[in-house]
């Protein structure tokens, strides 16, 4: 099973999407509860993909990259690879297993 973590400051962020292999980064918040069902079926989807890294941010404690990411919905998925943005699951279309499976499968 493949687990999350949470990111915590920008510099963790940074540090984090700088990888040579794709990255997923959620974008949720506590009181979402959109966020809370993405949560109930995620572990589910992420048994279907090996080393699949999920990091989580909370929009409410890291604004200024939520923003600059331009994550308008929670919760979004983002895949970063070397620093840059190379998918963004928007949260009308993360409301199903089936929904974010398929946006995995592009990159993993």
């Amino acid at each position: 099973m493949t687990t999350s973590t949470r990111i915590e400051s920008r510099d963790s962020f940074k540090e984090t999407i700088q990888t040579e292999t794709p990255v997923a980064v959620e974008f949720s918040a506590g009181w979402c509860p959109d966020c809370r069902r993405l949560d109930m079926f995620m572990d589910d989807v992420l048994n279907h993909f090996d080393n699949l890294p999920l990091h989580k941010v909370d929009t409410e404690q890291l604004p200024d990259i939520t923003s600059e990411q331009e994550v308008m919905g929670i919760p979004s998925i983002l895949v970063f690879q070397n620093g840059e943005k190379i998918g963004h699951l928007h949260s009308a279309d993360a409301k199903t297993p089936d929904q974010v499976s398929e946006f995995f499968s592009k990159y993993y």
